[in-house]
């Protein structure tokens, strides 16, 4: 990352940018110079958050559209996956041995985070693999670009993300990071952890105490900063993340949850056939699903800890993909 080496200080908006860039190349019309829906929200960013206008657009000056973002997020989604397919995706031995690896690396960091927010090793390594298999893939595209491309060529979600686009322009201004440097997938999630713009502000933490918070390429400040989600997120630390379950009857399926909120008990899940070997109180909320297995349908209890990691992906199968890698990977270092 490029650090913007002329702020005076943090709250002076992009003293210097011009010398960083150049004037020739910011005076070079980029594909939303003239943009009226530029305009408008760099005014909002001068007006609401003391960015200096001019200053702000020749950042704009340099904005490419892309269309193959506007392809990629177009384009209609493919077939959901079966669990029996989707978990050969994310659970494989290079995952595996990689994780391994990235978790004896890091263990020092690993094991404060645990410590200070009560979240797993395992289930913050996991979360890195899954999201970038340990920053290997990370994405290619400038945020900016991204975000601007959303934010002003895609209607339907355009809101969302030029919300995106302020909370990356203020997290830059922030960090004294250059915004045209740092690159995300296509959508805008950036780093090792895949952070929105909006996540970074809200929970990514300086882990290594250096003074800036680097997601990037920090291993440490992505450790705590996934440790730091899901204690905002509700994580609660000794608790189990699912239970197996046994079903019996012609009302199982009355308790399957619509959607990955925990709007059933495990009470009223006995009453319709639900069974588990687990200890679970009658009256704990969970989430109650159904997967197609290898082997035929699984049926599972999701706790309050599952739904924390849906809350990192809104995804059932996410979850689970999280959960049985943070487990083989407990089970590859021999036991924690």
């Amino acid at each position: 990352m490029q650090a913007m080496r002329h702020w005076a200080t943090r709250s002076v908006p992009w003293v210097g940018l011009v010398s960083i860039l150049g004037a020739s190349q910011l005076a070079t019309a980029g594909d939303y110079e003239g943009s009226p829906q530029v305009a408008a929200f760099v005014g909002e960013m001068t007006r609401d958050y003391g960015f200096a206008g001019e200053q702000l657009m020749g950042v704009f000056r340099e904005v490419e559209r892309k269309q193959s973002i506007l392809d990629a997020i177009s384009r209609p989604a493919e077939r959901v996956k079966p669990w029996k397919e989707y978990r050969p995706m994310f659970i494989t031995d290079a995952r595996i041995a990689r994780g391994v690896d990235f978790w004896r690396q890091h263990e020092a960091a690993l094991a404060r985070a645990e410590q200070e927010y009560g979240v797993p090793a395992q289930v913050i390594v996991s979360i890195i693999g899954v999201e970038t298999f340990f920053g290997r893939n990370t994405g290619n595209y400038r945020v900016i670009d991204a975000l601007s491309t959303l934010g002003f060529d895609y209607p339907p979600r355009a809101d969302f993300f030029r919300k995106e686009l302020r909370e990356f322009l203020l997290l830059a201004r922030e960090e004294q990071l250059d915004p045209l440097t740092l690159k995300g997938s296509y959508a805008g999630a950036m780093g090792l952890p895949q952070f929105m713009p909006s996540s970074f502000r809200a929970f990514a933490v300086d882990f290594d105490s250096d003074g800036h918070i680097n997601i990037w390429n920090d291993p440490d400040d992505a450790i705590g900063s996934v440790a730091s989600y899901f204690k905002r997120h509700g994580w609660v630390a000794g608790e189990g993340v699912v239970s197996r379950a046994q079903v019996r009857g012609e009302r199982v399926d009355e308790g399957l949850s619509p959607g990955i909120e925990p709007v059933m008990t495990v009470g009223q899940l006995r009453a319709l056939g639900w069974s588990s070997h687990d200890a679970l109180r009658d009256d704990l909320p969970v989430t109650a699903f159904r997967l197609d297995g290898e082997f035929g349908p699984e049926y599972w209890i999701g706790l309050k800890n599952f739904y924390a990691i849906t809350r990192y992906n809104r995804s059932v199968m996410y979850a689970m993909a999280v959960h049985q890698l943070s487990e083989m990977l407990v089970q590859a270092r021999g036991g924690k």
